[in-house]
């Protein structure tokens, strides 16, 4: 079952932080993706999972996410039973994006939230720009789910420049780099 937007997520993740209080374990990670923008209220649309970008430390510092602490496995996992998600509704597919480098002083941009013991920061419009610029490059039209977050996110012209340079700097093949392009003109052309 999808979570059918900003308020399923919320409660799906409060149901997660109140196992882990009752576990005594807090956790804190970052998601993106539409999870994120549902939560920030730049959208309220169905999604199917919650897009885990990092772990987070008491200082504030972020990691890679794999693997999420056996408690947060186990709240996920049960709280997918429970309300009859899907098994990986919460995952860290988006992790591999730690290979390639996140956006420049993305930390610095992150919004908490905090549901019980589980605190979440959600990665800034900034960069949700440049992760749905880069999604977008590889679904491209005005069909993808990433296209239409791009344009809900309404980036302005100094934005998708921020972001394409760095999205660019994730693949240099002649292909990518064209589709990057022409995604960029389709959004200008789209806010007209």
């Amino acid at each position: 079952m999808k979570l059918t937007g900003r308020t399923a997520i919320e409660s799906a993740l409060s149901l997660v932080g109140e196992r882990l209080a009752h576990a005594d374990e807090p956790c804190a990670i970052v998601v993106l993706g539409g999870a994120a923008m549902n939560l920030l209220g730049i959208v309220d649309r169905p999604t199917i999972d919650v897009d885990v970008l990092a772990r987070s430390d008491p200082s504030g510092a972020i990691h890679p996410p794999d693997p999420l602490p056996l408690a947060l496995r186990r709240a996920i996992a049960a709280v997918a039973r429970d309300q009859g998600l899907l098994e990986d509704w919460m995952n860290t597919t988006a992790a591999g994006q730690w290979r390639f480098g996140l956006p420049p002083d993305l930390v610095e941009r992150l919004e908490w939230r905090t549901f019980g013991s589980l605190r979440v920061g959600l990665v800034g419009r900034r960069d949700l720009v440049c992760f749905k610029l880069y999604a977008s490059a590889d679904q491209t039209g005005p069909d993808s789910v990433h296209v239409r977050d791009l344009l809900a996110l309404g980036p302005s012209d100094e934005e998708l420049e921020w972001a394409g340079e760095w999205v660019r700097a994730q693949d240099a093949s002649p292909p990518f780099q064209n589709a990057v392009a022409k995604v960029i003109d389709y959004v200008r052309d789209a806010r007209r």
